[in-house]
């Protein structure tokens, strides 16, 4: 049962692979005006990766001060601008995955319409995106998933504890995360370090995840490390007035371990069910009047 290892880090629904066109492009505007602005004030340096991007040139360049929402102004030591720039890529990376539209196959469907995709990447590394509709707008499924990530246990069984670290400005933060114990789990307790990083923009909310390293957390007795990442979600509008929204979730994991494929890959597509399943529950409970 691997339920006990998954969780979000960070929605194209229905018409699937082929409304994808354009998910990249929004996303990494977002980014670049972000960075471009953190670049100005002369707290950062771009990556690497950075260079290779096509985000429009004038988006960068006219990035302006209210463009970027902060509740305070944040000074970042190298340590800490470490992690944005490890959540800005990981997303950059995600994002590259989701929007490639090759090697996509369906893995399974959902009476309630929620299909998971697979698709194999170099490495031999197999990697599922679910995609669904939710009740909850956007700005709650930010809130759930990543405001409020310490929560989560109370409402998905599949996780023991998960823990904020450190938090990095307003859309950074790590986190360690701590699988349940589940009677005849095969896989085992696994416990994951990861940073995660949020980005908002005006298409939608992007969540971005991926393992990380830090000195004064080593890995716990008792547990395997895990890595997840790079991984992320993608929430929009659905679109109909409705208040709901098309969830996207890309689950790019390595339990590590002596663990047979063939178990992982059938588990991990369950698992994410499992977790959708939950996060349904835990949205409608919301409804519920009190007393009731």
């Amino acid at each position: 049962m691997l339920p006990a290892v998954v969780k979000l880090c960070c929605g194209i629904s229905y018409p699937h692979v082929r409304s994808m066109a354009g998910l990249k492009r929004t996303a990494m505007a977002a980014i670049g005006q972000e960075i471009a602005h953190m670049k100005k004030g002369g707290q950062i340096t771009l990556p690497d990766w950075a260079s290779h991007m096509k985000w429009p040139v004038s988006m960068i360049c006219e990035t302006r001060m209210e463009d970027v929402k902060m509740s305070r102004p944040v000074t970042l030591r190298e340590e800490e601008l470490a992690y944005v720039r490890q959540g800005k890529e990981a997303l950059q990376k995600a994002l590259e995955i989701v929007e490639d539209q090759t090697g996509w196959k369906i893995e399974m469907s959902e009476e309630n319409g929620d299909v998971i995709y697979s698709k194999i990447l170099p490495g031999a590394r197999k990697v599922f995106r679910l995609e669904a509709v939710l009740d909850a707008s956007p700005e709650e499924l930010h809130h759930h998933l990543f405001v409020k990530a310490e929560e989560m246990t109370q409402w998905n069984p599949s996780i023991k504890q998960i823990k904020v670290l450190k938090h990095v400005g307003d859309d950074t933060m790590v986190t360690h995360e701590v699988s349940a114990e589940t009677a005849g789990n095969l896989i085992g307790q696994r416990d994951f370090l990861s940073v995660r990083h949020s980005c908002k923009h005006k298409s939608g909310i992007y969540l971005a995840g991926a393992a990380t390293h830090l000195e004064s957390f080593p890995p716990q007795k008792g547990f395997v490390r895990a890595e997840d990442g790079p991984t992320c979600i993608i929430i929009q509008p659905a679109g109909d007035n409705t208040g709901r929204s098309r969830f996207t979730w890309l689950l790019n994991m390595n339990l590590k371990g002596w663990l047979p494929k063939s178990i992982v890959n059938q588990a991990l597509p369950r698992a994410q069910t499992e977790f959708t399943r939950h996060l349904r529950r835990h949205l409608a409970d919301r409804l519920v009047p009190a007393g009731r």
